[in-house]
């Protein structure tokens, strides 16, 4: 599996198996399950999702060694400061059977109930984080959904540049600046929804060019992901596209036709994280 290498020296595998909206129990056990036996070793999941329990017990009856594992999780917006989110890092670890973790993220920047506030509690999470680091309960920590206002703010504290920012990135989803800004600090732009909201599947530009390469929608959307450098997180419960998802990285995309995907119209577009209701 190709990786990329972070700001702290540490790789990470260049595809991540997402399970937002994979439901706990049985469903996103049996995905997890089916996409580390088809390969993937990146397991992307967060406190939001409430499926954290299932998803550890499916890693431990895999069978795989830890140490050949990636595992992420998120700070889930109700746990925003210094002591909730030690507490809330040591309730994910729990859920997930796991002595540490791989990477752990600020799930949003500016949740609503801390709009007058933010910018400290963003502060006094990252130092738990970093904490956490130095205790060796998390390798790598990030952020997810920051625009550069609220990586700024940030890194007015931070001693740990974050290695990740997780955004809303797909074809026709660019957000140009924050994308920059990562790519000039060295840190990981991770892609959600990298196959976008079901739009991408009947759009003519992504359907002649799945014909074009003998390739599938989402195999060509996940080529763009990695000709910008992005590491998309695909998510599905269905074993025959969890592995289809993976046959991808043979593509060679064209500039012309990177320029074109880049382009795309019609695409459901990044939240706000300044003004969701969340």
């Amino acid at each position: 599996m190709k990786t990329y290498q972070m700001n702290n020296g540490l790789t990470i595998p260049a595809i991540g198996f997402g399970t937002y909206l994979s439901k706990d129990g049985e469903e996103v056990y049996q995905a997890v399950l089916s996409a580390l036996e088809a390969g993937y070793r990146h397991i992307d999941t967060a406190a939001y999702y409430g499926n954290e329990e299932s998803i550890g017990r499916a890693i431990k009856d895999s069978g795989i060694p830890r140490e050949e594992l990636f595992i992420t999780t998120k700070l889930w917006n109700d746990a925003h400061g210094y002591e909730e989110a030690k507490a809330a890092l040591q309730y994910s670890l729990d859920r997930l059977q796991l002595d540490y973790l791989d990477l752990y993220l600020i799930h949003w920047p500016n949740p609503v109930q801390l709009r007058d506030r933010w910018q400290a509690a963003n502060a006094d999470s990252w130092r738990a984080m970093e904490e956490m680091v130095e205790a060796g309960l998390i390798r790598t920590i990030g952020v997810s959904n920051f625009l550069v206002h609220h990586m700024e703010e940030l890194l007015k504290t931070a001693k740990i540049i974050p290695a990740v920012n997780q955004l809303r990135l797909a074809p026709g989803v660019y957000q140009t600046r924050i994308v920059d800004y990562c790519k000039d600090k060295g840190i990981v732009l991770e892609a959600w929804s990298p196959l976008g909201r079901g739009e991408l599947f009947s759009h003519p530009t992504m359907l002649a060019l799945a014909e074009k390469y003998g390739k599938t929608v989402a195999q060509i959307a996940l080529a763009w992901s990695w000709s910008q450098g992005f590491l998309p997180l695909p998510k599905s419960v269905t074993p025959s596209r969890i592995r289809e998802n993976l046959d991808f990285q043979d593509i060679l995309l064209s500039e012309e036709d990177i320029t074109a995907i880049t382009a795309i119209e019609g695409v459901t577009g990044a939240y706000d994280p300044d003004n969701i209701s969340f």
